[in-house]
């Protein structure tokens, strides 16, 4: 037998199927399992499992991947039973079929039995106006009047979508969404099967509703045994009669987008959707209705470009309040005084066009640190549409660190401006977009006197929740199946039984299945743009304003745009395009209110905070009270 390794779970579970064990009571005539796993931490770790459940001399552990294991060399003979989990949310991004393949071709007997048995594709067409803010960046700022086109009409195309998962567990989302059309099949794999590369179906799916088709939303269901009694599914949480469990954000829902503002349906009417896969990924086309671009085929000056940014960034783009509040701070600075020379410090593309657009006699100096080529090329093809010429915008390769005189051609900078955004930082926590304090600083000695800042400050801010479902998501193990997996906790930053809850995690906490504010918001540090980055400190009493099950501290930024503190950009919880920093609690605690006398309530967190300059760490600490 052939497993997928991991922490070893699924190869315990099949040594024990095939009664092997270390005990002198379990015999090994009955066969041999062989776990492969390319990654030498995660090998090391589950060889700690298999000792703690006195398995390590029944499972051969190999340190490869599947396709590097060679019969007569890794393995005696070929296995005629494979146990795998190599899926992603989408099913194939983990390379599932190149890695079947490879096994039956190379390490499998003829029609082995295999767990899973099978996987079917499902998808669904859905209207939802949340979907659709975050990649039709061209028909949400239409509708606003700032005079900044981040897709002018005829280059619709020039900003795309990064393709990710999004998770349809929480109620938040289910709310938002309507359904029209039933459950459909898209693909069926079968394990037992050797897979093809390629593969495409056409399906015609029936509108149960009215509306505008926004996206498909697919996921996938695993049938793990022949006879069709054991099922899984990744389906969202709507769907009441695939076997879908509670909130998990282990797996989420794939989303292909409609282009546009969709397509529009009545109530019983058909239309085709043609789902084609490759060796990783599906992709899907509308037929006859696919949209198609208003301003047609477009050539970027120098050949087809595409800035590709997330789903979440796209959004934000699009937001007009957002849009306004930055704006009006900039507008604040250029009335104070018009800058001879302004750095853009991170990626903000809107920032730039909006500096370009509103400074005609600013010099313009524009780093994008994670944008690099790609940034400056999308500014040289949207210029024209956002009347402003190239000629006073210039892109520094060179890091900020290393700036001398000549590198500002002996000028002082006078506006130096963020929003602050980094791209690729997606995954990151709020305060690691701090990067802009460490730049600001390392550009001291060639900021003007009067220089502004913009943002001016950063306000960490902090609200005790009740968040159930991440907390039990992220608790210790122990046994699994009857396996003992406690070893595994250290290693995997579990929290509860941790000393301090574990580390602080990205996540947006509005997706995170049950959550409820039991606090109000506190700021517990300021972070002062104006001066150079030095260490920072700070502590507030969290008081609890509602009762429940308190289970961690939501932390994020608020950014101050403006010297007046008028004007400021939260990332909080009910802003739903960034994620905030969790907390979590080693041990859940009871919240009670002021002056209650219930025994086991506690009525407040003191948290502590500092941040290290050093290595841009936030060490947070709390204690009840």
């Amino acid at each position: 037998m052939v497993s997928s390794a991991g922490t070893g779970l699924l190869s315990m579970m099949a040594a024990r199927a095939m009664g092997l064990g270390d005990s002198p009571t379990c015999h090994s005539n009955n066969g041999s399992v062989t776990a492969c796993e390319s990654y030498l931490p995660m090998v090391k770790l589950m060889r700690k499992v298999l000792r703690a459940n006195d398995m390590a001399r029944s499972i051969t552990v190999l340190n490869k991947r599947s396709d590097e294991v060679r019969v007569g060399v890794d393995i005696e003979s070929r296995a005629d039973v494979l146990v795998s989990e190599i899926l992603d949310s989408e099913l194939l991004g983990e390379g599932l079929i190149p890695t079947l393949q490879h096994a039956h071709d190379m390490l499998l007997v003829e029609n082995p039995v295999t767990v899973p048995y099978k996987a079917i594709v499902y998808g669904q067409l859905v209207e939802s106006t949340y979907l659709w803010k975050l990649h039709d960046l061209y028909n949400n700022e239409a509708e606003i009047l700032d005079g900044i086109h981040l897709v002018p009409a005829g280059l619709e195309r020039i900003i795309g979508v990064k393709l990710q998962q999004h998770p349809m567990h929480c109620d938040a989302i289910r709310r938002e969404i309507k359904l029209l059309s039933e459950p459909f099949r898209i693909f069926e794999f079968n394990f037992g099967k050797r897979p093809e590369s390629h593969g495409e179906t056409a399906v015609h799916v029936k509108a149960t509703g009215s509306g505008q088709v926004n996206a498909v939303i697919s996921w996938w269901m695993l049938q793990l045994d022949d006879e069709g009694s054991i099922h899984y599914s990744t389906a969202p949480k709507w769907i009441t009669l695939s076997g879908a469990g509670n909130w998990c954000d282990h797996w989420k829902q794939c989303v292909w987008f409609i282009p546009g503002k969709g397509v529009p349906l009545a109530k019983d009417e058909e239309i085709s959707l043609r789902a084609a896969h490759g060796d990783t990924s599906i992709s899907y086309q509308l037929e006859p209705h696919q949209p198609k671009s208003t301003g047609g085929d477009h050539h970027v000056k120098g050949g087809d470009f595409c800035l590709t940014l997330s789903p979440e960034r796209i959004a934000i783009y699009g937001d007009a309040e957002w849009r306004l509040s930055v704006l009006n701070a900039l507008k604040t600075v250029l009335q104070r005084r018009a800058p001879s020379l302004c750095v853009i410090a991170d990626d903000s593309i809107f920032l730039a066009l909006l500096v370009a657009r509103f400074s005609t006699a600013s010099h313009i100096m524009a780093l994008f640190p994670g944008l690099q080529d790609k940034g400056i090329h999308y500014l040289k093809a949207v210029a024209d549409a956002n009347g402003f010429s190239m000629d006073h915008v210039e892109f520094v390769r060179k890091k900020m660190a290393n700036w001398t005189g000549d590198d500002t051609h002996n000028k002082a900078v006078d506006l130096l401006i963020a929003e602050p955004f980094y791209y690729g930082s997606g995954g990151m926590l709020p305060w690691q977009n701090l990067r802009f304090w460490n730049e600001r600083t390392a550009l001291d000695s060639l900021l003007s006197k009067d220089a502004s800042i913009m943002p001016c400050k950063g306000l960490l801010k902090v609200c005790a929740m009740s968040l159930p479902d991440l907390w039990n998501s992220r608790r210790s193990l122990d046994k699994i199946e009857g396996f003992d997996h406690s070893v595994v906790n250290p290693t995997l930053g579990a929290c509860g039984d941790a000393a301090d809850g574990g580390p602080c995690l990205p996540f947006y906490v509005w997706q995170c299945g049950e959550v409820k504010e039991l606090s109000q918001i506190f700021t517990v540090m300021e972070f002062d743009f104006s001066r150079p980055i030095s260490p920072c400190q700070g502590k507030v009493k969290v008081k609890f304003s509602e009762r429940g099950i308190c289970h961690g501290l939501v932390l994020w930024i608020d950014w101050v745009m403006d010297a007046e503190n008028s004007i400021v950009v939260s990332t909080g919880p009910d802003r739903r395009h960034w994620k905030q920093g969790v907390k979590l609690l080693s041990t859940p605690v009871a919240a009670g209110l002021q002056g209650s006398t219930n025994t086991g309530e506690t009525s407040c967190l003191i948290v502590q905070t500092s941040f290290d300059p050093s290595n841009g760490e936030l060490v947070i600490e709390h204690v009840p009270s």
